[in-house]
């Protein structure tokens, strides 16, 4: 897998990783164990929408999207990921920072070293 917490992955059932409504589950590098479900993806316009269904942060109701916009200039991609949810535990700033710091900015920064090589 590509991002850094993540040891392993897999999607539930055998259906297609593209599929709505698909599970895909993670076995991460701490142990724990997170369970994510595809709600959009629209190939055209380069995004995807999933929510959480298992997670050993403390959040509930999280709902997440990703869109990738091409930038002409330079042959580059604008990555854009962002998520809403609600926090049952500890504080929100707390873990707005961890899922800022380890899911996003640790996730980007781990795709960009592996599409360099």
């Amino acid at each position: 897998t590509w991002h850094p917490a993540i040891a392993k992955s897999e999607i539930e059932g055998g259906r297609a990783p593209d599929s709505i409504g698909c599970v895909r589950s993670f076995y991460l590098q701490d142990g724990g164990h997170l369970r994510e479900q595809l709600l959009a993806l629209n190939d055209p316009k380069h995004t995807f929408t999933y929510n959480i269904l298992k997670s050993p942060m403390p959040v509930k109701n999280y709902v997440a999207t990703l869109r990738l916009t091409p930038i002409t200039v330079g042959n580059e991609t604008l990555a854009e990921w962002w998520a809403d949810f609600d926090v049952t535990s500890g504080t929100d700033d707390e873990m707005i920072t961890h899922i800022g710091d380890n899911v996003f900015v640790g996730g980007f920064a781990a795709l960009n070293a592996k599409l360099k090589k």
